[in-house]
This record gives C-alpha cells, structure tokens and sequence, in this order.
C-alpha cells in the first residue's frame, strides 16, 4: 500500500515501512537522519514520478508499507465501546471517525466488507497516526454481525435523525454505536436490528451534520467524555 505525505513517514512504525520514495528536491534533515537511524530504504526520484504514483499531496514524500492488517470480530467482544460504519464511502470521514474514537477510548470499529472505504492512503493521513492504535474488524454481513454482538451483551444503538434524544439517554456499559452511509444513513434492515435509535437535536436549520461529526458529538457522549 503506498501512503504519503512527512507526518505519516514519522507516524508510521518503521518495521512496517518497505521503501520511500523522495522527491530530488526535499532537502530535511530530519527526513534523512529519521531514514539513517531506522534503516528504512529510500530512493530519490523526480517530483513528477511521485505525481504519477498518487494524486493527492505527497509533499515530496511516498512510502510503500505493508497492508493493512484487519482484526478478527473475536479480538474485539471483550471490548465495551464499539462501532459499526454501515457503507461509509468517505475516506476523510473514515480517518476522522478513527481519530475520534481513538481519543474516545473505543475499542474496535467495524466496516463491511462490499461497498464501503476501507483503510487506504487518505485514511491513513486523516486519522493522523491513530490507525495502528484501533482495531478495525472487516466482516460480510453488518446485521449478522449485530444479532452476535448482541448475544454478547451490547445493546446496539444507531444513529439517526428520529430517535432518542442523546441528553436523556443512559447508555449501556457494552455498546455499539451505528453510524450510516453519508447519503442514506442507516439501511432500513440494520435499523430494525438496533435496539434503540439516537439523535442529536437540533436548533438551527440545518437538519444533519456530516458523518464524522455527528458521530463524534455521539462517540464523546455515549463515552462518558462530554
């Protein structure tokens, strides 16, 4: 997987790096010196190579590291604080929600595994060096995924914008908190799965903030943080 940009090199574990790309033109030291003293392989290219490895700004800086290594389901039903991104699509929300729950204390985020952003470069630089502090469980079926969390003994709540105000919830002390799909919110399925709905109240206009808002206005509450 390649990933980019100079706060990444210094967040990413360097056992972990296999190469860097450099551009000619970067002049740090304290790139070189980092590279010197973990032995990481670099090689120096042209600016216009890197371009054409990745469109996004990689500052002169691309690393080729190891894939992502997903959690299994099982290392994660000891946790009591989990969460469920049903089809996410957005990188920059996805890193973000990883952020957020990382500050949080939650104890593992699951995805699916069709149809949904999965960690990539942008994750990897928006969650800004939390990714290899959460566990991130991959699994086929979101509702199937439910109906075992809660045999396990979380209650599951899924965000939306008709349910339970937030302020006059009292979260369970095993939880999963569902966020939805940027356009669509929660599939209709997932949603009567859920053993209670949430939401955020409103008073101005607007009648939905953006994902990774709203889930950190919940993650924060349902974590006792706020």
């Amino acid at each position: 997987m390649k990933i980019y940009g100079k706060n990444v090199l210094f967040m990413t574990n360097p056992k972990e790096i296999k190469k860097v790309y450099l551009s000619k033109s970067r002049k740090d030291k304290d790139v070189f010196d980092y590279l010197i003293q973990n032995k990481i392989h670099y090689v120096l290219t042209e600016n216009s190579i890197l371009d054409c490895m990745t469109h996004e700004n990689h500052q002169g800086i691309i690393l080729d590291v190891e894939d992502f290594n997903y959690a299994d389901l099982k290392e994660v039903l000891d946790g009591a604080f989990l969460l469920i991104l049903d089809h996410l699509e957005d990188p920059h929300n996805f890193g973000a929600i990883i952020r957020t729950a990382e500050a949080a204390g939650v104890d593992g985020i699951i995805i699916p595994k069709d149809r949904s952003v999965s960690v990539n470069a942008t994750v990897m630089k928006t969650s800004v060096g939390t990714l290899n502090k959460m566990k991130i469980v991959k699994v086929t079926n979101l509702v199937e995924t439910v109906k075992k969390l809660q045999k396990n003994n979380f209650f599951v709540y899924g965000a939306d914008m008709v349910g339970s105000d937030i302020r006059q919830c009292s979260f369970a002390s095993k939880k999963v908190l569902v966020i939805g799909n940027e356009g669509k919110g929660i599939s209709e399925l997932l949603k009567k799965n859920c053993d209670e709905m949430v939401s955020i109240p409103m008073k101005g206009e607007v009648n939905s903030l953006n994902a990774s808002v709203a889930g950190a206005i919940l993650i924060f509450k349902m974590g006792g943080l706020s």
